[in-house]
């Protein structure tokens, strides 16, 4: 991963093919000592490919991946802006009125 992120690093910093060279530098600068085969790998594996578009379609593969229940919340939340308003309002309401009740049971917690 760290080598992925420093040939990353490299491009960002205007580098289109970065070199084994460049992330040696950019890893050496952080004290993190570098295995060769590991940057050949990393450099054969995305040489002459576009970065943007690889993390596009990184993206792309990870939105179908589950994620526990994250994903439909936030799925559900973005299918119906327009009624959104009037739904968080209730929401909030009945959060205020949770929150209150839990401070009205006489006692605190480092009583």
């Amino acid at each position: 991963m760290r080598y992925v992120a420093a040939y990353l690093l490299a491009n960002l910093g205007g580098s289109n093919n970065p070199s084994a060279a460049d992330i040696e530098k950019i890893l050496g600068s952080v004290g993190i000592e570098v295995e060769k085969d590991k940057i050949t790998k990393v450099i054969s594996e995305l040489k002459g490919k576009n970065i943007e578009e690889l993390i596009e379609e990184g993206q792309k593969k990870l939105a179908s991946v589950p994620t526990g229940g994250v994903a439909a919340a936030g799925g559900a939340g973005s299918a119906a802006p327009a009624a959104g308003g009037a739904a968080e309002a209730k929401k909030e309401e009945k959060k205020e009125e949770s929150e209150s009740e839990d401070e009205d049971m006489g006692f605190g917690l480092f009583d």
